[in-house]
């Protein structure tokens, strides 16, 4: 008889167009093709809607609809918000182990009725330190307000996941963090992808390539970075991807030739701009969990230069180049385009990755948990 297992979403993991969902969607189709029984539970919201897609590798598919204007002064609002009497009804349908994503949609982990069950989260960040880092970049007041609110109610919450068999961390760091709270519980995970093998194409290219979320506070501050500090005053061309991007970051754009913004590009064609970028350029300012459009520019991109938070203890380091002042970027940037990304580098990043991000070894670690 083939093993089942409830997945609780936080939000419908496709299409996989964005870091969180990206690791829960591929953890899926892993699942699906080790035999084992899907049971998705998804908190609908924003412009994500019901998917056929996912009906290929889920057993059973329910929906529901995350409570906008759910609030509670000791239960975070991304908690909160996810709460459906329809869902434990039914988890309860058999007595199968049950997988929540993230602490966003753990809010049933301590629920009596489900005692019994093996419960386990997939952490996908340390959420108190990740909201704390949305904050400080933030210029408006509500949400900067809002930002340190949740991380305090996330920091308080967390005590709960002790009702949880394992927790699942993403990164080594979060691995150490968590065990400092909840011991042998804690299993290192790392993020599941869409890429089955590295797909580097070598050979030279005439630009460099930042893409992220602009509407993201952060992701806009690490663009704005690279046009004011670093390709300001050097002749390399810069293309910057993503939609959201803000009228500072446009404006500062519109000043250089060299510099061009692109929006409302699908992810395959981000794709064919990370396997052509010469430099795939990645600046973060926080550095918590670990970043999917990092590891998706590794199997597909040639140089990859990132300053040190981008990579802190993912073990990826060595795959990439590090840079953390604008100078030293400048100055890596420039060496970087007088070489030629060859075969020998493209065997060094298959034996790092194949080691780390290998989905059909670390699936193995998740199901040998469901007994």
């Amino acid at each position: 008889m083939n093993k089942s297992i409830h997945i609780i979403s936080f939000d419908i993991p496709y299409p996989a167009n964005y870091g969180g969902v990206i690791d829960v969607f591929y953890r899926i189709k892993a699942l699906h093709a080790c035999g084992i029984h899907v049971i998705l539970h998804n908190f609908q919201y924003g412009d994500r809607v019901q998917s056929e897609e996912l009906k290929k590798y889920c057993k059973k598919i329910y929906y529901y609809q995350r409570k906008k204007w759910s609030f509670s002064l000791t239960t975070p609002y991304i908690v909160v918000s996810r709460n459906d009497n329809n869902l434990l009804n039914n988890l309860l349908q058999d007595e199968a182990p049950i997988l929540f994503e993230a602490v966003h949609s753990s809010l049933l982990i301590n629920h009596p009725k489900l005692k019994d069950r093996i419960k386990i989260v997939r952490m996908h960040n340390i959420e108190h330190d990740y909201y704390a880092s949305l904050a400080k970049p933030e210029n408006n007041l509500f949400k900067k307000t809002y930002y340190l609110v949740e991380s305090f109610l996330l920091k308080n919450y967390e005590k709960r996941l002790i009702s949880a068999n394992y927790l699942l961390a993403i990164s080594p760091k979060d691995e150490r963090y968590l065990k400092t709270k909840f011991g042998n519980k804690v299993k290192l995970l790392p993020a599941f992808h869409g890429n089955s093998e590295v797909n580097i194409e070598p050979g030279e290219s005439n630009y460099c390539f930042y893409h992220g979320k602009l509407s993201v506070a952060e992701n806009n501050l690490a663009a704005l970075f690279l046009v004011r500090e670093v390709f300001s005053n050097i002749p390399f061309k810069l293309l910057i991807a993503g939609d959201g991007a803000s009228i500072e970051l446009k404006k500062e754009v519109s000043k250089h030739e060299h510099i061009i913004l692109l929006t409302s590009l699908k992810s395959e064609e981000i794709t064919t701009y990370i396997k052509k970028a010469h430099v795939n350029i990645l600046p973060t300012f926080q550095s918590t969990g670990i970043k999917l459009k990092l590891i998706n520019v590794l199997f597909n991109g040639k140089f990859v230069l990132v300053n040190s938070p981008m990579v802190a203890e993912t073990g990826l380091s060595e795959a990439t180049i590090i840079a953390d002042t604008p100078d030293k970027m400048k100055e890596k940037i420039a060496e970087l385009f007088k070489l030629e990304f060859d075969w020998n580098a493209i065997q060094h990043r298959k034996a790092i990755l194949s080691e780390k991000f290998n989905n059909q070894l670390n699936i193995q670690k998740l199901i040998s948990l469901l007994d």
